[in-house]
């Protein structure tokens, strides 16, 4: 193995941008999560996720799921809930308020 050469002090030093790259992919701006929202400004995004879910819900109750602006509440808490939530949030919407109408009704 060879030494490192020295470098040389009359030669101007260029930096690079460094590229992050994950498997064999560039990530672009389109990749990333979604961007900064002034009304969650602490690092800890759980109730940024809970809104966008929400949002996401009530837009499509109101417009339809082929409304396109609805999307954007879609990929923000896509990108930012773990599955494991959105899939909990999913089995519950609904379930508590019509179900409980329903017991009510069979107990009189």
């Amino acid at each position: 193995m060879g030494a490192i050469p020295e470098a040389d002090p009359d030669e101007p030093m260029e930096t690079k941008p460094f590229k992050f790259v994950t498997a064999g992919t560039m990530l672009t701006t389109s990749d990333a999560t979604t961007g900064y929202d002034a009304r969650f400004p602490q690092q800890n995004q759980t109730k940024h996720c809970w809104q966008n879910y929400v949002d996401y819900y009530k837009c499509v109750n109101a417009k339809g799921e082929d409304f396109r602006p609805c999307r954007q509440f879609y990929h923000a808490f896509r990108s930012l809930c773990p599955k494991a939530w959105t899939d909990r949030w999913d089995g519950q919407r609904g379930a508590y308020f019509s179900s409980l109408l329903s017991e009510k009704d069979d107990l009189t």
